[in-house]
């Protein structure tokens, strides 16, 4: 959180583009660990049979910053200077700083203190798990990345509309959080799988009939529920795995998503640009079936630690 704060401190003061760059990489680098670290240190606080729902309310964070986040930093922007803006996250993170130092107690190593023998993390169930996740990641972020665009073009949609349907996403996401926890702490491949099926079924109906504004609306609520209980659901997949590693294969899970969000937003730039909008919508839609297809022929865990072994 003080590495948040630092990058935000250097956001506000930038007096340049480089100065801006750099800081945006400590933020990027600050927002990784955490991202990697929460939802394992969650699973921790609680009672077995309450890791799921801790797990998803840690994810569940991302969703909601999603929702509030950039409107309430629009409205300190506009009222006060995108400066001041910044230098309050930068106060906010200081203060969660000092209420995790307060308020958490501390956690030692797991199983001991002698790290002793490991098992390598490249195990089928894991494999499986991480590059479907991986591939429904890109698919969704190849074509969420210009949602707009695709709104604008398709549906005729004001700015103002537009708006309203990312919010609808935005709060279909959340639901979809908590609706997933639950679900994948039983069965956590089946929900990915499901998940899947919602991204691809949405980008359909939204690539063939969205030049209607309540399909489109049908279709964006669809997509933030389906995508809204990815991250959760895919994580308790690859820690049903390796229940005993969940801070390791974590690390490796971040990694991997982070890396497919990057992905997906060029190759979906790239798309876009050579094809035009439909194509994108389809291409992705193709893509995050495929991920399904990989998780049925794959191998991986059908329920989760903590709540059914």
């Amino acid at each position: 959180m003080i590495v948040l704060a630092l990058g935000n401190v250097l956001t506000a003061v930038a007096d340049g583009f480089a100065m801006l760059m750099i800081a945006r990489v400590v933020l990027g680098i600050g927002m990784g660990v955490v991202w990697g670290m929460a939802s394992a240190i969650a699973a921790r606080l609680v009672a077995p049979r309450s890791v799921a729902l801790a797990v998803s309310f840690a994810l569940g964070g991302v969703a909601s910053a999603s929702v509030l986040g950039v409107p309430l930093g629009t409205v300190v922007g506009n009222a006060f200077g995108w400066r001041v803006a910044f230098a309050v996250l930068a106060a906010l993170a200081v203060l969660v700083a000092a209420g995790l130092i307060f308020l958490l107690p501390v956690l030692g190593r797991r199983g001991g203190t002698a790290p002793g023998p490991r098992r390598s993390l490249a195990r089928p169930s894991v494999i499986t798990g991480l590059i479907v996740v991986g591939l429904v990641v890109m698919a969704h972020f190849a074509a969420y990345t210009y949602i707009r665009p695709a709104l604008e073009t398709l549906s005729g949609l004001t700015a103002t509309s537009i708006a309203g349907l990312l919010l609808l996403y935005g709060v279909f996401g959340l639901i979809g959080n908590l609706t997933a926890g639950f679900a994948a702490g039983r069965r956590p491949v089946v929900t990915v799988l499901l998940l899947s099926g919602g991204i691809t079924v949405a980008l359909v109906v939204f690539a063939f009939f969205g030049r209607s504004g309540v399909v489109a609306g049908i279709a964006v609520a669809l997509w933030g529920a389906a995508y809204g209980g990815l991250s959760v659901s895919g994580q308790l997949w690859v820690t049903a795995a390796e229940p005993d590693r969940s801070e390791h294969v974590t690390g490796v899970y971040v990694g991997v998503f982070t890396a497919a969000i990057a992905l997906g937003a060029a190759a979906g730039g790239w798309v876009i640009k050579s094809v035009g909008v439909v194509a994108l919508l389809l291409s992705a839609s193709a893509l995050a079936l495929g991920a399904g297809f990989v998780g049925i022929v794959g191998r991986g865990p059908t329920r989760g630690s903590g709540v059914v072994r």
